[in-house]
């Protein structure tokens, strides 16, 4: 299947010639799907949401096919990923909904990056980045290996930063869409090493081999970063930017602190408000306000 009305890679193309990131917001729930939208349209931002495995798994197509009406049918465009899927269980549930059922993410991670070599992320990746091409879906992979994990993924120790020289021939390997570099980004606290030291003379680097054209960078591990920082990752090619905990905290401490005098529908509205301010907040940041 033809990948040329694939939303996610519209999105990026659009970001990228224009100069802007895209927020790609984790949601774990219907009330913060809810939100991104919201803060999308009231933006005129195009965005992307975005689940985990443990996500996809608890809900399965029910909650994949919401996502997809909700996200489809906003007077934006937004996308829909499936960030890390690492594991066999995670690729077979999300791409066997697509094959079985109809049910498609716009883009999968197939992320293979714990494995010991290139050629073996290669060797992992391909049949399910085949399988995700055969339905439309675009796909993300990682060279190198970012430390940390986050919620139900595994945790990656032995981190590896991404050779620029080998990109072009990784990715023509994997025949994927989206490349998520390892640059000295982590998942997880920078504080425990110092703050970020991010070496952007890679993502420069990769910027200038694939100037207007796939692959579209991906920035991952964005906790705790300052907004000079964010400036510079879209200066040097970044257009998709997965945030998480920077909404989802003040989405979980709105509405456990309201639910305390307030009944559910109304803590709920207030989580949701929450989680959309720091969403409107990031696509200023980046540039994206406006671009829908």
């Amino acid at each position: 299947m033809s990948l040329d009305n694939n939303l996610t890679l519209d999105i990026l193309r659009k970001a990228e010639a224009g100069g802007y990131g895209i927020v790609a917001q984790t949601c774990y729930d219907a009330g913060m799907a809810r939100g991104l939208v919201r803060a999308a349209e009231r933006n005129k931002s195009p965005a992307i949401l975005q689940l985990f495995p443990i996500t996809l798994q608890a809900g399965k197509g029910p909650f994949l096919q919401y996502c997809l009406t909700l996200a489809h049918n906003a007077s934006v465009p937004i996308a829909v990923h499936l960030d890390h899927a690492t594991d066999a269980e995670h690729l077979e549930l999300s791409i066997g909904l697509a094959e079985k059922e109809g049910i498609k993410f716009d883009s999968i991670m197939v992320d293979a990056s714990h494995a010991d070599n290139e050629a073996e992320n290669i060797a992992i990746a391909v049949p399910y980045i085949k399988r995700c091409v055969a339905q439309g879906i675009a796909t993300e992979v990682e060279l190198g290996r970012l430390e940390g994990g986050e919620a139900g993924l595994r945790e990656i120790t032995g981190g590896m930063l991404t050779d620029p020289a080998n990109a072009e021939h990784f990715m023509k390997e994997t025949g994927a869409h989206i490349l998520a570099p390892s640059y000295g980004n982590l998942h997880g606290s920078y504080k425990f090493i110092g703050g970020p030291k991010y070496k952007l003379e890679i993502l420069q680097d990769l910027q200038k081999r694939f100037n207007d054209r796939i692959p579209y960078l991906c920035a991952h591990g964005t906790d705790e970063l300052p907004d000079d920082l964010f400036k510079d990752l879209v200066k040097s090619g970044v257009s998709k930017f997965n945030i998480n905990s920077w909404a989802r905290d003040p989405y979980a401490e709105t509405l456990s602190k309201a639910l305390a005098s307030k009944p559910f529908p109304d803590s709920e509205e207030e989580a949701i408000e929450a989680f959309a301010k720091v969403c409107d907040r990031f696509m200023n940041l980046l540039g994206s306000s406006g671009k829908a």
